[in-house]
């Protein structure tokens, strides 16, 4: 796998290649970038890996949820992302109190991660599909040199994920 810093202004597909499988690919063209893998179809603990580490994905909660971000196998959260039902979207908290915001459309088929400044940081675009389930990612200028940047766009990945599911389990 290649560092995901390295591919930043190329076309960027998350893809699930598997129907029934949860695990999905980021890919640019035929290279693979990085990966996110549920440990189940049924629980939400993930993990996604790239050239630039592996860190772990979990919601938790039942009413007010939220989502932890770790390194693979460590203890301490380097983000915890708060969820806001009502708006689709919700906040990203970092340990050092910086704050990045996620949104989506109605149709749920666009997905914003921007600063606090509404400057954009990434996009993922053309959600879609019943049972391969992909989206194109747009990394903006502002992410370019975030550290976060690799975890990042897992995590906006797993984020949608699991808004996919909810709303599948919602219809059902």
């Amino acid at each position: 796998m290649k560092h995901i810093r390295d591919y930043v202004g190329r076309d960027l597909v998350w893809d699930q290649p598997h129907a029934f499988k949860e695990h999905y690919d980021l890919k640019s063209g035929d290279e693979l970038i990085a990966t996110l893998k549920f440990r189940n179809s049924f629980g939400s603990l993930a993990t996604g890996e790239s050239a630039d580490g592996r860190w772990t994905f979990k919601r938790v909660g039942f009413f007010t949820t939220h989502v932890t971000v770790r390194f693979e196998g460590a203890d301490t959260d380097l983000a915890v992302f708060r969820n806001n039902t009502w708006t689709g979207g919700g906040t990203l908290e970092l340990p050092d109190g910086r704050e990045w915001l996620a949104a989506t459309n109605f149709w749920q088929t666009r997905y914003d991660i921007t600063a606090p400044t509404d400057t954009p940081l990434l996009t993922f675009r053309r959600v879609s599909g019943l049972f391969h389930l992909s989206a194109a990612v747009d990394i903006h200028d502002a992410a370019t040199e975030l550290p976060e940047l690799p975890w990042l766009v897992a995590l906006g990945w797993y984020l949608n994920v699991l808004m996919q599911r909810d709303a599948a389990m919602m219809a059902t």
